[in-house]
Formats: structure tokens, sequence, C-alpha cells
């Protein structure tokens, strides 16, 4: 086998190996927003350091990117009652504001984010470790999501726009918002994924209690000031410190009308649980995941092996869409974990911002360890790695590794690894994978590898009643925005995109009245001298 660690020790570079263009001066924030206020702080802080070390006449060591403040419970509280305060039960200005106003405000926003596009970007490499490439396609994607929101809400507001006349009764039904929103984006999406959830909360016109990754808090930091300009006060809030520290005060105050975590089930049922009123609750939830590739006997093992790669292995295999388990039949097993392994030693490890890196160092301190313990448990158990160089570890480093066979019992079988580890699992049934998807906490996505079209047939009937996506011959993915994402079971609740995202923060209320002429003559006076921003058949281009 080849002797990969020195390869792998001079994949860190020294302080004047990085390109100027992408060296980072430390970002030291000592601010916070509350209230329409950027407040000064003076209390705790944390250091960043970046996933990324640096060679230093003492060795490897992490480089110090920055540091943030670790705000309390006190704090946090206060963000709270900045929201109650600017929701006012409905009637503070964000919430009773037009549709096109709010619209208005959030272009404004988009402005202002585009100008701080690069800062956020070498945030982004640096605090996760995501490649320039995908940082900048991370950043590209949210811009256009807001986008494509604005033109949802547009599309929403004009079907909306008319009234009904049923029964004998007159009524216009629009969307309203929910109060206020504690949103919690997580740290290998931290920018896309947090402001899914975060801008159609804004733009349905409620107030929000923003808390930041662990991992990728700093690249907020950048847009703290435009949220500040662009909203009233109080609309948007920031949260920062440990979460077991500053979120249950929150929760237990009965005063957050929707919790949108997008982090672990375990979290969140704990979160959930500490609400004094969970029915007056609304949880829209991105979650835990376990995806399966099932790759069957006449399966296209070329582009098989290609979406799988792709799918497993992607930023690290660090997303919740990842494919985190293969299942192959027996039959073909060996040629395509031949061909499989032939690709993953293909892919090239390096930093961030080296061209064509596919593989980068982790952000999770802790990670290397628990791969590796997990491979360790797998082969204890008669697994094996197959690739060159699999799971070797390097500082903050792990090589990809594929793991075979994996068998129940194992660490890998179930347990979702959220990195590049990819066990792969030989099956002689096609009921063994159906089982397994059937037994699972999960049911996010399922990819399937095939060419017969009544063995597909026969497949996709019953996993749509166990995940939300069944791919064929495709990996598993969120995109496009437009489609609906969400899970079953464990992994979700609540269903994000462009338009189900606004209909999730938010609910259909109704203006109602006899059909009678006195009526009439009232709700033509409210529309015609526009007293109303609700009642309205104003329509929006």
């Amino acid at each position: 086998m080849i002797d990969f660690l020195p390869q792998l020790q001079n994949l860190f570079p020294e302080e004047s190996q990085i390109p100027e263009e992408f060296r980072i001066e430390p970002v030291h924030q000592r601010e916070f927003l509350i209230n329409g206020e950027m407040r000064t702080w003076n209390g705790p802080t944390v250091d960043v350091f970046s996933p990324v070390h640096v060679k230093t006449a003492n060795g490897l060591e992490r480089k110090l990117i920055g540091s943030y403040p670790i705000t309390t419970d006190a704090e946090a509280m206060e963000a709270l009652d900045a929201a109650v305060a600017a929701y006012d039960n409905g009637r503070g200005e964000w919430p009773t504001m037009s549709i096109g106003d709010r619209i208005n405000c959030m272009e404004n926003f988009i402005g202002k984010m585009l100008e701080r596009k690069k800062q956020i970007v070498d945030l982004l490499m640096w605090e996760i470790g995501k490649t320039l490439g995908d940082s900048t396609k991370e950043f590209d994607r949210t811009v256009e999501y807001i986008y494509d929101t604005i033109d949802a809400l547009k599309d929403i507001d004009r079907s909306s726009s008319r009234f009904k006349i049923e029964q004998g009764i007159i009524g216009q039904i629009r969307r309203s918002p929910l109060g206020v929103v504690l949103c919690m984006g997580p740290f290998n999406y931290p920018l896309n994924e947090t402001y899914t959830t975060l801008i159609p909360a804004i733009l349905m016109g409620n107030t929000i209690l923003f808390k930041p990754p662990k991992h990728g808090t700093l690249l907020h930091y950048p847009m703290l000031e435009a949220f500040r300009e662009c909203f009233p006060k109080g609309v948007v809030n920031t949260i920062y410190g440990r979460g077991a520290n500053v979120v249950p005060a929150l929760m237990q105050s009965g005063k957050i009308n929707v919790l949108t975590l997008i982090g672990s089930s375990r979290v969140a049922d704990q979160l959930k649980k500490m609400h004094p009123k969970v029915n007056r609750l609304r949880a829209v939830l991105g979650l835990d995941a376990k995806n399966a590739g099932i790759i069957l006997e006449n399966a296209d093992l070329e582009l098989a092996v290609k979406e799988c790669i792709l799918g497993s292995l992607s930023f690290n295999g660090q997303r919740c869409t990842a494919i985190k388990i293969i299942w192959v039949h027996r039959s073909v097993a060996d040629q395509f974990l031949s061909r499989f392994c032939e690709e993953v030693n293909k892919l090239k490890p390096g930093m961030p911002w080296e061209k064509g890196t596919q593989i980068t160092p982790l952000p999770e301190p802790n990670k290397p360890a628990f791969l590796t313990e997990c491979i360790e448990d797998a082969e204890a158990q008669g697994a094996q790695v197959l690739n060159d160089g699999g799971g070797i570890v390097e500082a903050s480093y792990f090589s990809p590794a594929v793991v075979y066979p994996v068998a129940k019992g194992m660490k890998l079988y179930r347990e979702e690894q959220f990195g590049p580890v990819v066990p792969v699992v030989p099956f002689d049934d096609i009921e063994e994978p159906i089982e397994y998807i059937i037994e699972s906490d999960h049911g996010q996505q399922v990819s399937i590898f095939g060419t017969d079209t009544d063995q597909l047939a026969r497949l996709i009937d019953p996993l749509v009643n166990q995940v939300s996506r069944v791919n064929i011959n495709a990996q598993c993915q969120r995109g496009p925005d437009t489609f609906p994402f969400t899970g079953r079971k464990d992994s979700a609740e609540g269903t994000l995109s462009v338009e189900d995202a606004l209909r999730s923060f938010s609910i259909r209320t109704v203006v109602a009245t006899k059909d009678t002429d006195s009526n009439k003559t009232i709700l033509n006076e409210i529309i015609s001298d526009h007293k109303s921003q609700f009642l309205s058949t104003h329509y929006i281009f």
C-alpha cells in the first residue's frame, strides 16, 4: 500500500504559502443585533479556529480566524422581548406592512448582501473548509433563493387578491404571519440553509430570533448591519452563546411561536418539550437522515459510480442529503466496488482555495476520531477499508474510506456518520434494502440505480410511502429549490421549498361578511380608499 501520510502532511500550508487573495484578517466580532441596535459586547468571547492548519515551528496548528461574543440568557431574553414588541400581537409595523413594502425591504437587503459577497465567501471557506467553488455556489444559490421566494410571494399575493362569494358569504383569504420565530441553522450550509428558513419567515411578517450555528458563526457578522438598515427595529435579533445556556429560557417563556431548526432530532425533541404550550408551537425542522443508494443487478454501473461519488462525498459527505449507505446487488458488487474505489482514489485533497480540491479538512474537531471509531467497529466485525489510504487522519483531514461489507450491528449500518466514510452492504434479495428503509428511524430520500422499468416501478410505489423523495439513477439532493424538501419519520417536520416555506411561516386567514348591499359598500370603501393592508385587491407585478 502507498504511504499516504507524508502526502497528507504536505497538504497543509505554511502561512507564506497561502495566496494573498485568500489570506484572512481575523474577524473579532464584538457586536450583536438587538432591537435595531448594534450592541457592543465587553463580556466573554470564544475564539474561532479554522479547520485549516498551518505549519509552524511547533508543528501543525489550527489558524485563528476570529472570535465572537458568548452572551448569556439575559441577552437572549432581551432579544426575545424586542421580537415580541416588534410583533406586538400582530399590530407592529412589520406584520401590518403591505406585502409590496416588505418585498422592497428585502430587495434592498439583497443589494447589501451582494456588496459583501467576497467577505462571506472567504469566511465560508475558512470557517467550515468548504471549497472556493462550493462557497461561491452557496452564496449565489442563496441570492437566487431569495429572488425566487420574492417571486413566489408575489404569486401567492396575486392569487389572494380576489374575493370569493360562497353560500351568501363574501370573503378574502390571505396569509398572515405567525409571530416570533426562533431560527437556528446548520454548520454545513450555514448561509443557504439558514436563509431558506430565515428569509421566508421575515417576508411573511414574522419577527426573528436568529442563532448562528457553532461552526459558521462569523460569516453572518457582515450581514448584521444590513439587517439593521433594511428592516424595522426588532424584526431581526441575534443570539450568541452556548445553545444549552441561552435557548431553554426562550422556549420555556412560551413566547416562541415557531421553532425552525436544521440539526438533530434529539435536540429538536428536547426544545419542543420545553415549550409550555406545545399545541401553540409550530415546528419547521430539517433533521437527521441516513439516505440509502440501491444498486440493482441491471444498473448502469458507470452512472451509478459517478452519482454515488457525488452523493456520498460532496463536501466530505457533510450533507443531510448525502448518500450515507450503499446497498449493492451481490452479482455486481465486485465490479461496482472496484470502479467506485478507483474514483474515490482520484478525489483531490487540498485546501479550500486550491483549484480542483474535492476533499477538505473537517470543521468539527472531534469528527476524525468519531469516524475512526466507526471504521474500527466495522473492522472488528469483519469489514475492511477497500480504497487506498482510506481512513488516514492528519490533523483535521480525514481521507475518504469505503468500508465493505457492512452489516447489521455495526455503527455504520444505522448511525449517521456525516463525514467521508461510505458504508457498502451487499444484498441478494431486494427485500433486504427495502426492509432496511422500512425499519429506519429516518425517511428523507433514497437513490435507486437500475434500467429495468418494471423493477423500478415496483420499487417506486412502496418507497414513496417511506421517504419524501425517490431519485432514479441520480444522487440524493435538495434542489431545485422549487421542489418540496422534507422527510418522514425523524428526518423532518414541515416542508421547505420556495413556496412551501412561505406557507410554513404563515397561516391562511379570512375576512368575511354576509353578501348584503350595506356590507359590500363597506368593503368597497375600505378597498378603494386603501384603508387596510390586508383587505385589498392591490395586484403586485
